[in-house]
Parts: C-alpha cells; structure tokens; sequence
C-alpha cells in the first residue's frame, strides 16, 4: 500500500534537507535511516534529481553517494573567498570580552581593567573582523573614543542580544573564567622584567595579518 501524498511530500523534504544539510555525500543506507524504513528513497532521489536537472545545483550521484554540487555549466562562474582558519589573539580575546560586558567603554578603561596597555593592533584586528566599532566621544577631557560590539559580533557567536551574553556564575560553571583574583595578579608590561621574553600585541597583530585569503574554484 503506498503512502498518501501527504506523506510522500514529507518524506521528500526530509530527504533534501539532509542533503543539503550535510557536508559529506551521503550513501543510500545513511539517507534510509535518515528518511525513514517506511520511504521509497530510491524513488525520491529519483524525483529530487529531475526537480533539480534546470536548478543552479544538481543531486548527483558518486560512488554510491548523493549530494547537490554546482551545476557543471556555472562551475566556471564560482569563485570562493576562503578565510584562513585564524585563531584570535589572547589580547584580542580579552580586549572584546572586556568591550562586549562594559560597553560603551573607553581605550583607557579597556586597559585599567586588563592591567596592561591596548596595542593599537589589537584593536585593529577587532575592527577587521568587524565586531567591534567606535562610537561617540566621551564628553571627558581628552574626548576619547566610546568603544561597542557589533550585529557582526552578535551573529558571528549566535547571540540575539547582549542581554543573552552569559553571566559570570555561567562562565565560572563552564569553566570559563577562573574562580580566582584576577586583575590583583597582573602586571604591567613594562613591568614583567625583560621586554624580550614577553610577548608582545604588535607581534600578535603581524601573526594575524600574515595570512592571505585564497581564492579557490567551487565545486
């Protein structure tokens, strides 16, 4: 007995997005248990494939897997902009925590709270991925700059609002932030002894900015 229309549309759906959902190609076996026992997945292929024939992607089949690649005759047209996989700078990571609890927040207060001096580089790199932005000038001698994160930072770290950044007994329950006296333990730059030995922002910031992005083909 086959399965009402109803049915078989669900069962459609569920079929292309996994599909699409998945970054590998998928065997039949794989799509069945995905799918359901009950579904005819060979003939929904079948039906996604034709659907699919005249689409700017097309479910092609390789080795016994399935997966939607770009149609052959617009493959030549593609071209991806791959951002190498960069990992922030801890002075990066600190100076945007630090923005996003206690913004709008000035560059001196930035630097009151870390203990150490804010590189123009690590600011930079910030203002590069686009999560923070400057604002409004404080009306205090000197009128320094305001400092706010970004939608980029909310959508980047999937957070509807600032109001959804977790408080400090969750980062402390995850792990996350350390239980102990902070800012009573650190120091100065200039007071660490030997500048040497001590890692500097600015070396952070060329470390960063050494990568290129490449431009590869898409498939």
């Amino acid at each position: 007995m086959s399965k009402p229309p109803h049915e078989m549309q669900g069962a459609l759906r569920l079929l292309e997005a996994v599909l699409f959902a998945s970054a590998e190609p998928l065997t039949l076996e794989i799509l069945q248990q995905q799918v359901g026992k009950g579904a005819d997945v060979p003939a929904l292929l079948k039906e996604l494939k034709a659907h699919y024939v005249q689409h700017g992607v097309n479910l092609v089949e390789i080795d016994g897997a399935y997966s939607f690649r770009t149609a052959p005759d617009l493959a030549g047209l593609m071209k991806i902009t791959r951002e190498p996989r960069r990992k922030l700078p801890r002075a990066a990571a600190e100076v945007l925590a630090i923005i996003a609890y206690h913004q709008p927040i000035t560059r001196a207060e930035i630097e009151s709270i870390r203990g150490v001096e804010t590189s123009r580089g690590t600011l930079d790199i910030l203002l590069e991925l686009g999560w923070v932005r400057p604002g409004k000038r404080r009306e205090t001698p000197g009128r320094p700059l305001n400092w706010h994160t970004t939608t980029e930072f909310l959508s980047h770290f999937n957070i509807g609002s600032l109001t959804e950044l977790p408080g400090v007994e969750e980062l402390k329950a995850a792990g996350l932030l350390d239980t102990r006296p902070v800012l009573s333990n650190l120091e100065r730059e200039n007071d660490q002894g030997d500048a040497s030995d001590a890692p500097l922002e600015d070396d952070d910031f060329a470390a960063w900015v050494r990568d290129e992005p490449e431009d590869v083909a898409a498939e």
